[in-house]
């Protein structure tokens, strides 16, 4: 699509069990926003629902199930969405895509479905794949044009892995993440880049010799996807100069702010938690019925009573405090927001606004972002399996 253009799209639910579809990161009028049992109801067997919106941003977005993420996005119910510039910067052939996914595999072409529902996952770290795989396929090779610039599209689509990668070992600047552009590019000035469950990162490069993506996180570099840098009649042509387009967004007004504290706690080895679940304060072998296991603010999942509520055009500081053992992708619906502060790291602070970040066993973050469209928006761990476990609540501007 193009920035600014009306997107509608039909979606028929073939399935055996309800779904919707959600659209990440796009700041969509919130009855489009396709969460199941908040913004509408999830589309039953057989069913369809129109989704119509504008698309107010360029940038890297996508879309996935959202009802039983933790199950329907593991079987790859998901797709990018990209918005292009009013004017591109870049030609489409010089403009690609990449979605990153883990697979649980029970034998080599057979998906592991017997584990998905796993509580030791769903209170741990989540559901980990042992295939990886770049646009479903095993180490892709892509062919490059010596000597043109090249925009790469990177995007999480696993339930709960954090890919690392290091965009220096291959001579990559940034130019934006999680949907929104940077004002010009810039090189990553620390290593491993931490790319979490729904981040999106967007790098340049120019093709001078073959290279690969690694995921760097273990002793040796894991190779996910190569590019062969070939001779053509074009590789002599000079490269345009790049001009990035930021989208605008509301500034937040700090003087004004409304300070929000969000506590997590729960999860395996986080101790004896206090969690309410529907009004009932579990105990005993509740947590096991309930599959209750981690809470904000001691609740788990989505209350009658939002976490909070702002007027339209209020800006908001959430303070995020992690008292769990576990890192976690925190994702806003609806808005993007600025990381203002993250305790024991600078890394993103100041940088351009996103839609999900990440926090550390026993981290404190904090965000701001300007409420600015109305409607009830999740706020939820996108890791899938905690968000079923409990780490989902919602927030609703008026």
């Amino acid at each position: 699509m193009k920035k600014g253009e009306r997107v509608q799209v039909r979606f028929t639910n073939k399935l055996d069990e309800p779904t919707s579809v959600h659209w990440h990161g796009i700041r969509i009028d919130n009855a489009m926003d396709g969460v199941s049992g908040l913004t509408q109801d999830p589309v039953q067997p057989g069913g369809s629902f129109v989704y119509d919106f504008v698309a107010p941003d360029a940038g890297t977005f996508w879309y996935h199930a959202h009802n039983k993420s933790w199950n329907q996005v593991a079987r790859g119910l998901y797709g990018p969405l990209i918005i292009d510039e009013t004017e591109p910067s870049f030609e489409r052939s010089n403009d690609i895509t990449f979605v990153f996914d883990d697979w649980r595999l029970a034998g080599e072409g057979v998906l592991d479905v017997a584990s998905l529902g796993s509580m030791m996952e769903w209170a741990h770290g989540g559901r980990l794949g042992n295939w990886l795989t770049v646009n479903g396929q095993s180490r892709p090779v892509s062919d490059l044009v010596r000597g043109q610039t090249y925009r790469l599209r990177l995007i999480n689509a696993a339930n709960a892995r954090i890919f690392e990668i290091d965009p220096n070992r291959f001579g990559a600047t940034l130019l934006g993440f999680d949907g929104q552009s940077f004002t010009e590019p810039g090189r990553l000035d620390y290593a491993p880049l931490m790319l979490g469950p729904a981040q999106r990162v967007v790098l340049m490069v120019v093709a001078e010799k073959d290279f690969t993506i690694e995921e760097v996180s273990g002793d040796t570099p894991y190779p996910m996807a190569g590019f062969s840098v070939l001779d053509a009649e074009s590789s002599r042509l000079a490269r345009p100069a790049i001009k990035l387009q930021p989208n605008v967004l509301p500034a937040p007004d700090f003087s004004k702010a409304r300070r929000i504290r969000l506590e997590m706690t729960g999860g395996a080895m986080g101790g004896m938690t206090d969690i309410t679940y529907k009004g009932k304060r579990l105990k005993g072998d509740d947590i096991r019925t309930t599959r209750q296991a981690w809470a904000f603010n001691g609740v788990a999942n989505l209350a009658e009573d939002p976490f909070f509520e702002a007027r339209q055009g209020e800006t908001i500081l959430i303070e995020t405090v992690n008292r769990t053992a576990w890192v976690h992708a925190m994702h806003v619906h609806g808005h993007h927001f600025q990381i203002l502060n993250r305790s024991g790291s600078g890394v993103d602070e100041g940088k351009p606004f996103r839609d999900t970040f990440l926090i550390g066993p026993d981290q404190t973050t904090e965000i701001a972002f300007v409420a600015d469209n109305p409607g009830k928006w999740l706020f939820h761990c996108h890791m899938l399996e905690h968000a079923a476990a409990g780490m989902n609540t919602w927030f609703e501007v008026v």
